[in-house]
């Protein structure tokens, strides 16, 4: 009886362990590549970076990939806009020669891209979660994509041909869809997966376990909150601050009263509407006490002004979390199979994001908080765990670095960027000397200036175009926020100079035209002031 017994416990363990995905065995070939992107997560807003706010709003899981491997302290993008990011990372070109210069134009899918060239390579391609690039992929064996810029609520995922909704949080399911494939994949090639994340975009809705996590915190403004400035004409003119342009109800979940939980201004009610009744009586009970003690404390000017800051901060960031969240079920997969001894794991946003610095949200100045991009990679046998990296690199360079990952360095002859697999690996510090920034999404939402410039280890140099015609100069190390446009200042004149040189020669390089600088009739900037100025949010009273 005993060894029945025995032999029946056995066979019940035997069983449990089959369950249980087993431990992949190791290919010493090319690496996997899991590229995790995020939409508007702004370097401030991750712990590994040592912010203020990343402290009060930690982010262990993506910090995890800095312990494990590299984190880029100068990490930039070309065009800090959504889409046009998108399609620089796809192509390794810059904005004016792979045709996706803003918003709204249609990304040319027939041209070359890193998903094409990995496949040549023998990858499995996917791609999960937010495209935004008009069209539908190429380049992919398998693509699950958001509807346009996605809802976070009950989204609508189009895959092939079929558009479906899916009950749920975005972020969550592009999780769990990211999982599924990485699950039921063919195991006998490597895989590059892009995991692109609709969070933390406008307008920053939390999943419905954290909607009240970051209410008893207060964060901390930016010293730039209430700005001056003094000769930034483009600054002044821009419709992207806070307190003014923000929508109270959209934006801030700010009801039209006391005891009420119908918002406030919310011109695009489809983000709310698309919940369940289940949803938005979670949604409605956990913002009424917090909007009621709004009312009651009745704050206006500076405080009003403070306040709305505060409460985007807290939708924000608490936004983040389950982006978080989901880079932990990643990586944890990862190492409960193996997979995380030969895989890539990148882990970055599509552009950078003001957090209140001169009295900003959004992005699409060259400004640092937009113009530097969070990036944290691991890959073990490559990157030293705990690696700190302080070379300027660019958004433009991850497509050939992934290839040079890969052994397919012959197909990035042609792409504008360039590979750094060395500063990976600590054989290479002086990767660039400069980089090149050119945005064209004007006259638009925001009414941001059309600007190129270039940025050095210290300087940076900007001219804003179109309507304007303004060149503005910093000494970073003296003037981290940018506050101070010494583009006159006579002890800066030679290195100006300099400056003006570095600038076109990048642009010769680039093949940059005198087309990327055509201007828009004065008629047609004054209509769209016209148009975007009614649509602003409730400025402070």
């Amino acid at each position: 009886m005993y060894w029945r017994r025995a032999i029946l416990l056995l066979l019940l363990i035997s069983a449990c362990k089959q369950q249980e995905k087993p431990k992949e065995e190791v290919a010493a070939g090319p690496p996997n590549i899991i590229f995790i992107m995020a939409d508007d997560h702004a370097f401030q807003a991750i712990s590994a970076y040592g912010h203020e706010l990343g402290k009060l709003a930690p982010t262990p899981n993506i910090d995890r990939i800095a312990k494990n491997g590299a984190i880029f302290r100068n990490n930039f993008c070309t065009n800090s806009l959504c889409g046009p990011s998108r399609a620089v990372i796809l192509t390794g070109k810059l904005s004016h020669v792979n045709g996706f210069r803003m918003n709204g134009e249609r990304f040319d899918g027939n041209q070359p891209t890193l998903p094409k060239y990995l496949k040549k390579l023998g990858y499995q391609t996917g791609i999960i979660g937010k495209w935004h690039l008009y069209g539908t992929p190429t380049g992919f064996d398998y693509w699950d994509i958001l509807n346009d810029q996605g809802n976070y609520y009950n989204p609508e995922f189009i895959s092939g041909g079929d558009t479906t909704v899916v009950e749920g949080y975005a972020t969550d399911l592009i999780t769990d869809k990211s999982l599924d494939w990485l699950r039921h994949r063919d195991s006998t090639h490597p895989f590059y997966l892009m995991v692109h994340h609709k969070a933390p975009h406008r307008n920053w809705m939390p999943a419905l376990r954290h909607l009240n996590v970051y209410d008893s915190i207060t964060f901390p403004l930016p010293d730039t909150y209430f700005p001056e400035f003094v000769d930034q004409q483009a600054a002044e003119e821009q419709l992207q601050t806070i307190y003014k342009d923000m929508y109270e109800g959209h934006d801030l979940r700010m009801s039209k009263g006391p005891g009420s939980t119908e918002l406030a201004q919310n011109p695009w009610t489809i983000d709310f509407d698309r919940m369940t009744p289940e949803q938005r009586k979670i949604w409605d009970e956990a913002y009424l006490p917090k909007n009621n003690a709004f009312w009651e404390a009745n704050l206006h000017g500076k405080e009003l002004a403070e306040w709305k800051g505060q409460r985007f901060l807290q939708e924000y960031l608490a936004t983040i979390k389950a982006v978080d969240e989901g880079v932990g079920r990643i990586l944890d997969y990862l190492e409960k199979t193996g997979l995380d001894k030969n895989t890539l794991v990148v882990y970055t946003s599509d552009q950078g994001f003001y957090l209140g610095e001169h009295g900003w949200f959004d992005k699409r100045f060259m400004y640092e908080e937009s113009m530097k991009m969070p990036l944290l990679m691991q890959l073990p046998g490559v990157i030293k765990p705990g690696t700190e990296i302080d070379a300027m690199v660019q958004n433009l360079d991850f497509a050939p670095t992934f290839l040079d990952l890969a052994g397919g360095t012959q197909y990035a002859s042609d792409m504008q960027g360039r590979s750094f697999r060395h500063v990976l690996d600590g054989t290479e510090h002086d990767f660039k000397n400069a980089v090149y920034y050119h945005y064209y999404d004007f006259p638009a939402f925001h009414m941001v200036k059309r600007q190129y410039g270039v940025r050095t280890d210290r300087y940076k140099l900007i001219h804003f175009y179109d309507d304007i015609d303004a060149w503005e100069f910093y000494d970073l190390q003296k003037d981290p926020h940018e506050v101070h446009n010494a583009i006159n200042d006579e002890e800066y004149k030679d290195i100006i100079t300099s400056m003006h040189q570095k600038l076109d020669s990048l642009q010769a390089v680039y093949q940059v035209t005198e087309k990327e600088f055509e201007t828009t009739p004065k008629e047609k900037v004054d209509k769209a002031y016209e148009v975007f100025k009614k649509l602003r949010g409730t400025p402070i009273q």
